[in-house]
């Protein structure tokens, strides 16, 4: 007997065919979507469906906010040191600034004082700016920015706003040499301003203070004293400050007391002085006296009248 091949069952049962099941499924779609919309049967389901995933949504949402959170500390963070450091510069560059506030308000009153000194000798007074100090450590001595062509003049004083600076020595085209008054060579006629006793005040060289020399020790002058020029040497004009009594020494048995005084002008650090000429320093010339006789005369003359020989 012959027996027929039999085939195996099929490993997947086959069911409709997927047109079929396409067609189906897109009517049920329809159907639903129908329904939902005309009665909103399945506004509780989706609510429900809602609140049950939620959760999971914001487990999936985690990662990415982690992420962005991070991002945003690191970018948060490099912000901040760029800020600061930023701000850092400001402030020392702000620094510098308030720093040197105070010393050009110190200088504008300087100017100011210069200013008015100028407009007190304006006929004979010349405003200068000081280029550098001498390259000889024991001389007392700095250049000015003016010269011949200002009409400066050797033996002239020179100021600051506080006082006395020293007097030309040397005048180039240019520029011209000032020796300070704490010079060993430089001698400024001085007077007690208290008392008006006078003297003359001597530079002792670098380093020291200037001395009041050949004063006797019963001299009215006591430490704190302001000496002002005397205006007897024709050179400095009288009544400017010159320097402060630091020292007094009135030993027994010695001839002359120890004096020296600490300038008031700033010597070792203005930048902007004042020239004062000749002319402002010299004093007012005295009137004639008339003889007796002569006014006489002058007075019998006036006497006449216009008929008389």
């Amino acid at each position: 007997m012959r027996h027929l091949p039999v085939e195996p069952p099929a490993f997947f049962p086959r069911g409709p065919s997927p047109l079929s099941r396409l067609a189906v499924f897109g009517l049920v779609s329809i159907g639903l979507l129908f329904v939902d919309t005309r009665y909103h049967y399945l506004e509780g389901i989706r609510s429900s469906a809602a609140t049950i995933l939620y959760p999971l949504q914001l487990a999936a949402q985690l990662p990415g906010q982690a992420l962005h959170e991070v991002g945003s500390y690191f970018v948060t963070k490099r912000s901040l040191a760029d800020d600061n450091t930023l701000l850092r510069q400001q402030l020392v560059e702000k620094s510098a600034t308030a720093q040197g506030f105070p010393v050009s308000q110190q200088e504008n009153a300087r100017l100011r004082t210069l200013l008015e000194l100028k407009a007190r000798y304006v006929t004979a007074a010349v405003a200068v700016e000081v280029l550098y100090t001498s390259r000889d450590p024991f001389a007392q001595k700095l250049f000015v920015d003016k010269g011949t062509e200002a009409d400066l003049r050797p033996g002239e004083a020179v100021i600051d706003a506080e006082g006395v600076i020293g007097q030309v020595t040397r005048v180039f085209p240019y520029m011209a040499e000032v020796t300070l008054i704490t010079d060993k060579d430089h001698a400024v006629p001085v007077k007690v301003q208290r008392s008006g006793v006078r003297s003359v005040l001597y530079g002792a060289g670098a380093g020291r203070a200037p001395e009041l020399r050949f004063m006797a020790p019963s001299a009215d002058i006591q430490v704190g004293d302001v000496l002002v020029t005397s205006g007897l040497d024709g050179t400095y004009p009288p009544g400017l400050a010159v320097a402060r009594v630091a020292t007094l020494e009135r030993e027994t048995g010695q001839i002359f007391a120890r004096i020296t005084g600490a300038p008031l002008a700033g010597v070792d650090r203005s930048e902007h002085l004042l020239v004062v000429g000749r002319a402002a320093a010299a004093l007012p010339r005295p009137e004639e006296p008339v003889e007796p006789d002569v006014a006489k005369k002058v007075g019998k003359g006036k006497r006449k009248g216009p008929g008389s020989p």
